[in-house]
């Protein structure tokens, strides 16, 4: 018979020449086990999909009775269906400002495409800012505000008018112009290896959209629902964004995405067209009740109070030789190794001793550590001791 690690390399559409291979048959808590029952702790939650862990029970059961109601019903935007009303009254109740309308879509670089065009629309401007060494999204227009050339140039042509600048380079800002319909940016940039902003980079940013007329986006796809010790990375540096990009935790485990703003900001996809921004199963039922289970969970737990402690056990017990430098906040941190053999030496050793780690896009020589929120501390230190242990023999090897 014919396994399924080979109908998985015949069939599946492969995104490398070196995939993980981990088959996971089931998952729950902070584990996740293969077809003979190995224990495998997750280190990156499927790149912090996974805050409140696997299989939530809230989560879990959310889904059940929702299936038993209904799921898709008809296009977005149309019917009043409860699980999207409930999650997005739920949202707006979280955010400063104007922040309280909400548009759900599939995934986070969808949220992109949707905001990318929420601002040209609503703006009539023909300009996009981005930063380098960030991440938004694989498809077209998400493509063409990635931060690396490496990733994009293949794909080319992709939208005109994109300039991209340094993060953190205070200087750089006065590239925003009157031209710029928006400025698209991480608070923290994730996939270049958790690079943290400069004091006073984001409150500049913020003030340079305000004399140009530029509208601010923060992407907190990563950093979203806790991971940074707070709900949002954005509170922490007290500057709000026009538009907010959220997805991967905010489905609980499920496919979700969303882009908010004010109620006038998106009222620009109302008319002229109308449905100037349409999607079929943007807020399924489905996710979006879990989505509201999860959130729900976060809201009334102390998991986000204790993301700073738990960050604690993780630099006290990784930091020192042969490990170079620990950077991030909160549960969204990068463990700097020499090079990029190193971390793949150190992630397929601690594999083998059931532990899942990973890298960065933009930062290859560096391994990510984004465990599940519901992570203990005994837990951390127990995994943290063995990594160093992995690390150190990798090191000397």
């Amino acid at each position: 018979m014919i396994s399924n690690r080979q109908l998985f390399l015949q069939y599946i559409a492969q995104t490398s020449d070196f995939p993980l291979m981990l088959e996971v048959e089931r998952a729950e808590g902070i584990f996740l086990y293969d077809p003979r029952g190995k224990e495998y702790i997750d280190l990156i939650a499927g790149v912090s999909v996974s805050n409140l862990g696997h299989r939530h029970p809230a989560v879990v059961k959310a889904v059940k009775e929702q299936a038993d109601k209904h799921m898709h019903l008809m296009v977005y935007g149309e019917y009043v269906q409860a699980p999207q009303i409930r999650l997005a009254a739920l949202l707006a109740s979280q955010m400063p400002g104007n922040l309280n309308s909400v548009f759900f879509v599939n995934s986070g670089s969808e949220a992109t495409e949707g905001a990318l065009k929420l601002a040209k629309r609503y703006t009539g401007k023909p300009e996009i800012v981005a930063f380098k060494n960030a991440y938004h999204g694989s498809t077209q227009g998400a493509l063409s505000i990635i931060g690396s050339e490496a990733y994009s140039n293949a794909f080319r042509p992709l939208l005109p008018g994109i300039r991209h600048l340094d993060f953190n380079d205070h200087s750089q800002l006065e590239q925003i112009s009157v031209n710029t319909a928006c400025v698209v940016i991480e608070p923290i940039q994730a996939e270049a290896g958790v690079v943290v902003p400069a004091k006073g980079f984001l409150q500049k940013l913020r003030r340079k959209c305000d004399e140009t007329g530029a509208l601010l986006i923060f992407d907190e796809a990563q950093t979203g629902f806790g991971r940074t010790g707070s709900l949002f990375a954005f509170r922490q540096y007290e500057v709000i964004p026009d538009i907010l990009l959220l997805a991967k935790s905010l489905g609980g485990g499920l496919p979700l995405g969303a882009f908010i703003a004010s109620g006038e900001l998106m009222s620009a996809f109302r008319n002229n067209p109308s449905l100037g921004h349409i999607t079929t199963f943007g807020g399924h039922p489905l996710s979006c009740a879990a989505g509201l289970a999860a959130l729900q969970v976060l809201l009334e737990s102390r998991l986000t109070d204790e993301v700073h402690e738990k960050e604690q056990v993780i630099r006290s017990c990784l930091s020192g030789p042969p490990i170079r430098e620990i950077r991030g906040k909160g549960l969204l941190l990068a463990v700097q190794l020499d090079n990029h053999e190193q971390v793949n030496k150190v992630i397929s050793r601690a594999l083998e001793e059931g532990i899942v780690l990973d890298w960065f896009l933009f930062c290859d020589s560096a391994l990510r550590i984004a465990p599940p929120l519901i992570i203990t501390v005994e837990q951390l230190r127990e995994v943290c001791d063995r990594l160093r242990n992995i690390i150190t023999a990798v090191s000397g090897s």
